[in-house]
């Protein structure tokens, strides 16, 4: 290796982040109380994670989609209490008190505290409300986490004035990855890419960071209409999913199936080629549901009209030589993918042939976002 090479090695060992970097410092707070309010978005995966090592960490690296519709509203209003021997909160959901959800967020406080030992000098009240249906396969607990995040660094932030933007955003993703992996990826950016990955500079296994290079034009407010099939609670949650990949008779070729179709989505993301995308992302779509099918126990989260959907997307591009593709996530809903110019014909498409598919003929139209944003600050 060359001199200059080693010096370029060394750089990026130097500014590389590990868990201690997100450890906060200790401090003497002046602050009683306060609130914020943040909104965070959904994501959808182009390149799909499916099972995950110890401490939230992924077993291969995604990439995807922010939108911009489809995202968690959470207030966080806290007071300094005398008692730091516990956490201490309240939960509202949609303005109702939600006992059910206070163990996950119990358990995030637990795995956070380490890196944020100021939450046990506060009483917090968490009001959270989603602008789409809870657990039905539009990623709820990536939105929320992330919400939740950003609302946790605006305190940090208020604690230590000193601490730099981008140490703001990496450890809101740090610390949403440990509420729900696949929230580190709604923090910030319009694509997102989480996981170590040899052609994605930055790239962690610790936090999402913003696609390192410029996304081409035929991406720019990509549209994703998201086709609402099933909207009750899953069958199999996607903890359980993940955790059925340790053993599976596939997983090592899915991960390095992942981690070829990372590097060709780079390519593609960034030379405008809308066949190869659609050939990537609806072959990830169904790899991931593969692999649910082919777990033991295994499961099917599609629904039939899925499929129905899935084929009349075929049969239209075929036909029209329009670029429209889905995708799916963890759940029966179908995502519907497609450049902001074909707009109107694709929603055309839509509403005469694929409404009928949808549970009570239930759709939202949403596109590519910027991430998670601040609403309020007091």
């Amino acid at each position: 290796m060359s001199n200059t090479s080693k010096k370029v090695s060394l750089s990026k060992l130097i500014f590389m982040k590990t868990e201690t970097d997100f450890i906060s410092k200790s401090f003497g707070s002046t602050i009683e109380n306060g609130s914020f309010t943040w909104s965070a978005p959904s994501n959808i995966a182009l390149v799909k994670y499916w099972g995950k090592k110890e401490h939230q960490i992924p077993a291969n690296p995604s990439v995807s989609f922010t939108l911009n519709t489809c995202k968690t509203i959470t207030q966080l209003t806290f007071t300094k209490k005398e008692n730091t021997e516990n956490f201490s909160f309240d939960l509202l959901f949609e303005g109702q008190p939600k006992e059910d959800f206070k163990p996950k967020i119990q358990k995030f406080f637990e795995r956070i505290e380490r890196y944020c030992p100021y939450l046990k000098h506060f009483h917090f009240s968490i009001d959270t409300r989603n602008t789409f249906p809870h657990s039905s396969g539009i990623a709820s607990s990536a939105s929320g986490m992330a919400a939740l995040a950003m609302n946790i660094m605006s305190l940090e932030k208020a604690l230590h004035p000193e601490i730099t933007e981008d140490y703001f955003y990496q450890k809101a993703s740090f610390l949403a990855r440990l509420g729900s992996g696949s929230a580190c990826r709604s923090i910030k950016g319009e694509v997102v890419v989480w996981g170590n990955h040899a052609a994605v500079e930055g790239s962690s296994d610790l936090f999402g960071v913003e696609f390192p290079v410029a996304v081409h034009s035929n991406f720019k407010n990509y549209q994703d209409t998201i086709l609402l099939v099933d909207k009750g609670e899953k069958q199999v949650s996607s903890t359980v999913g993940h955790d059925l990949m340790h053993n599976h008779p596939y997983a090592q070729q899915r991960f390095q199936q992942a981690h070829d179709n990372l590097s060709r989505l780079k390519t593609v993301l960034e030379t405008g080629d809308l066949n190869a995308f659609v050939q990537i992302v609806e072959s990830e779509a169904l790899t991931l549901h593969a692999m649910m099918m082919t777990s033991m126990p295994y499961f099917i989260l599609m629904k039939p009209n899925t499929l129905e959907i899935i084929n009349r997307i075929w049969e239209f591009r075929r036909n029209s030589n329009i670029s429209v593709c889905f995708t799916l996530d963890a759940g029966a809903n179908v995502h519907v993918l497609y450049p902001e110019n074909d707009s109107v014909k694709v929603l055309q498409f839509i509403k005469n042939e694929l409404v009928g598919y949808c549970q009570n003929g239930q759709y939202i139209c949403d596109a590519i976002g910027q991430g998670s944003q601040l609403i309020i600050d007091n």
